[in-house]
């Protein structure tokens, strides 16, 4: 053979080795990026430090809360939606219709819930003070929003 044919089978060969590397890099890189679900459901304002002396009164409780908004032009039913803790304490939302651009307040306490306000009914605090993550889940496993606050 002659130099010339060396080269060029050599060129070959390191030409097929490159589209196979990069043949074997694509799917890699384009599996390492999940899908990104948008949700018109979001999170307004989080109220995690009652006010005052944290007593476990009802209306301490009820001065906890975390408020979820619709920014969509339409309705969204928030029936099996979930909101959870970093330490898995979890308030699942009944038969909910949150209206375009309305909000709701989730708050801790016990007491009876509106199209405005809803209740976890809890006699405990859920939110940490120094440092917590609220989770907000929609029926399906999907995270609608996250919003953390303090030490991790």
């Amino acid at each position: 053979m002659s130099p010339c044919t060396i080269t060029r089978i050599a060129a070959l060969g390191l030409a097929a080795a490159g589209l196979a590397t990069a043949a074997a890099v694509v799917p890699a890189t384009a599996a390492a990026k999940p899908p990104v679900y948008r949700s018109p459901i979001a999170f307004g304002a989080i109220q995690y430090d009652s006010p005052g002396r944290d007593d476990r009164s009802q209306r301490s409780l009820n001065a906890e809360w975390v408020t979820v908004t619709n920014s969509s032009r339409s309705a969204v039913n928030l029936k099996g939606w979930t909101l959870t803790d970093r330490s898995h304490h979890t308030y699942t939302f009944h038969n909910l219709r949150l209206a375009a651009h309305q909000a709701v307040r989730v708050h801790t306490g016990i007491g009876r819930d509106t199209g405005r306000d809803v209740y976890q009914d809890r006699r405990d605090y859920v939110w940490n003070n120094n440092g917590d993550t609220a989770t907000l889940r929609d029926n399906h496993g999907h995270i609608a929003a996250a919003r953390s606050w303090g030490r991790r």
